[in-house]
């Protein structure tokens, strides 16, 4: 007669109630940061293609969305700004324009809802003639590391004021947390946070979300500033340069082809580890379910369940309102 197991893991398997029990990784809308794109004009809500279900926000709806998020238990959120291209120079001066529609609506949406939370972008990219993180030399369209901080401090200065209680650099300079972390706190904003981009990759993960804010580089690409999507190790250089310049919280992006980097950064730093679930992951799910190659609800919580259960502790992803509404449902 052959033996039959001792062990048998089936019977942690055997109910619902029992799965529920035992289940290592749960998502809760506490580990949700919600992107949101806002654009000119008034009464504006407009899809964005190639992200089925997200929409461009005038600054009047915006805070209708944010009102929705915040009944279904969102309270942090990401504005990142459509800059109409008039207003965009070399320089990124926009960025710092207390008066133009992106730290306008920031401030605004603080007014309306002061328990939310905030985190802003700091990059030149949505502000730039050039469409780069950084300066371009008009030369020999090198990006300019050290001259791109001093507009990268002022913008972050600019958020601060405005109410950001999180400022999130994206750019990928070197020396750009310890630069802006000096001018926040010379200028008495000691206690607003600043969640680094640490691991940013040169990823093609990125298209839809260029599409939404029109802020494609002009020319070249940004794999220089960016990192080689072949690496993790030196996920773990940029981490300890951002520990040691004075990050609050440390992100991974994007998130989902990054499981290993996300683990890597859990493994080596007591901070918290902070995921983007990027647009093209995004867009991915949502153009197969359309095709009814998914079913995309369980795969956008199997996808976001994957992200918490490799290390991060909060999640910036677009599925942010729809997974809140699943788990609503329970």
């Amino acid at each position: 007669m052959p033996i039959l197991p001792t062990h048998r893991p089936r019977r942690n398997r055997k109910s619902q109630v029992i799965r529920d029990m035992v289940q290592e990784t749960r998502l809760t809308t506490h580990d949700f940061i919600y992107p949101l794109f806002i654009t000119e004009g008034q009464n504006q809500q407009v899809e964005i293609k190639s992200m089925p279900g997200i929409h461009r926000f005038s600054a009047d709806r915006v805070i209708d969305e944010i009102g929705r998020c915040v009944e279904l238990g969102i309270k942090s959120f990401a504005p990142f700004p459509q800059v109409n291209e008039v207003l965009k120079d070399r320089l990124a001066r926009e960025s710092a324009n207390m008066e133009g529609l992106y730290l306008k609506t920031v401030a605004d949406i603080k007014r309306q809802f002061p328990e939310v939370v905030l985190m802003t972008d700091v990059a030149m990219d949505p502000y730039s003639s050039d469409g780069h993180d950084g300066i371009v030399d008009p030369d020999s369209g090198e990006i300019l590391n050290d001259a791109s901080l001093e507009v990268l401090g002022q913008m972050a200065l600019a958020q601060a004021r405005a109410g950001a209680d999180i400022i999130g650099p994206s750019d990928m300079m070197d020396g750009r947390v310890a630069w802006i972390r000096e001018v926040l706190d010379s200028n008495a904003f000691s206690h607003v946070s600043i969640m680094s981009y640490t691991a940013k990759y040169a990823s093609a993960f990125y298209g839809p979300f260029r599409d939404a804010l029109d802020s494609a580089p002009k020319r070249g690409d940004k794999k220089t500033y960016q990192m080689n999507p072949a690496n993790r190790r030196e996920a773990l250089l940029e981490l300890a340069l951002d520990e040691q310049e004075g990050a609050d919280m440390v992100m991974i992006k994007p998130a989902l082809s990054y499981l290993d980097v996300i683990r890597e950064v859990r493994d080596n730093t007591q901070l918290p580890v902070t995921a983007y679930n990027v647009s093209g992951e995004y867009a991915m799910v949502k153009a197969a379910a359309q095709q009814g190659w998914l079913d995309g609800e369980r795969t956008m919580m199997e996808v976001l369940t994957s992200i918490k259960r490799a290390g991060a502790d909060a999640i910036l992803t677009y599925f942010a309102k729809e997974a809140a509404e699943v788990l609503r449902r329970g």
